[in-house]
């Protein structure tokens, strides 16, 4: 009997359950995780729709905080440290709040991860403000928080929604923590010439030390068709053109033995470059 009750029971659970209605969110949640530096940026919120709507100066009040988003608090996660309208952030999580305006917005970093309303809100924790302007742009329907432009230590963190957008810089020091990396490594048993030497080349720096490391990582690897084609580029670079073509026309012959027509072709637009000899 007791058994038979159980079943009873279950099968009226399992039934209530399937007869739950489910439906798509109005605001539907996202999360961005965004490789920067040599971390990453994540960023969680949730994202209302125009619908018809006057957005802002209506339904997003002007000179208001706002939790720029839907539902829940909208909140920033950096992996390492950034620095934000000139103020240095520690790597952590923080909210991302704003206060719009007509022509300008306030955007601001607060240790707060929880505001969901302006009530809850705590100036005192605020971690910077930075004042943007507000630009045109074309019509997005649904609310859209994106990183964009991005490079080796800067970036973008584009709000736009309805026919607005605004732009909050974003940067972080990585050039310090790279070459000691470096350094520490070309100290090791297992050197990594190839990966310093790209470094030094496309971070600017002393061409003829990117050259030396060149020369080594060839030496460790004289199969790799992908080393031999950036150690051209950099004797490209320091007007050793003769040299150039040599590495470009062996970086050539050993991608064609792998069949890597990509490289074939880097290479060939290289030769080019160079001219005859």
């Amino acid at each position: 009997m007791k058994q038979l009750v159980f079943a009873i029971i279950g099968s009226f659970i399992f039934a209530t359950a399937d007869a739950q209605i489910k439906t798509p969110a109005p605001s539907t949640a996202q999360t961005v995780k965004q490789e920067f530096g040599i971390s990453t940026i994540e960023l969680s919120y949730a994202r209302p729709n125009v619908k018809g709507r006057k957005i802002f100066g209506d339904i997003v009040p002007f000179d208001a905080v706002w939790r720029t988003g839907a539902n829940s608090a909208t909140v920033l996660t950096f992996g390492d440290d950034v620095i934000i309208g000139g103020t240095a952030i520690p790597a952590g999580k923080y909210g991302l709040l704003s206060i719009p305006g007509k022509k300008e917005w306030t955007l601001i970093i607060s240790k707060q991860t929880n505001v969901t309303s302006p009530a809850a809100y705590d100036q005192t924790q605020d971690v910077v403000r930075v004042p943007v302007a507000v630009k045109k742009n074309a019509k997005t329907e649904t609310f859209t928080i994106q990183f964009a432009n991005i490079a080796n230590s800067t970036l973008d963190l584009q709000i736009l929604w309805d026919k607005s957008i605004v732009t909050l810089p974003i940067t972080t020091e990585i050039d310090s923590k790279i070459m000691a990396s470096i350094e520490k490594n070309l100290k090791s048993d297992k050197p990594q010439y190839f990966q310093a030497a790209m470094y030094y080349m496309d971070a600017g720096k002393d061409l003829n030390e990117a050259l030396g490391l060149f020369n080594k990582a060839v030496e460790q690897n004289p199969k790799a068709f992908w080393i031999q084609y950036n150690w051209a580029n950099c004797l490209a670079k320091l007007g050793k053109n003769e040299e150039a073509r040599a590495a470009a026309e062996k970086s050539k012959e050993l991608a064609i033995e792998a069949k890597n027509n990509d490289y074939v072709r880097l290479n060939e637009k290289l030769l080019k470059q160079l001219g005859k000899k």
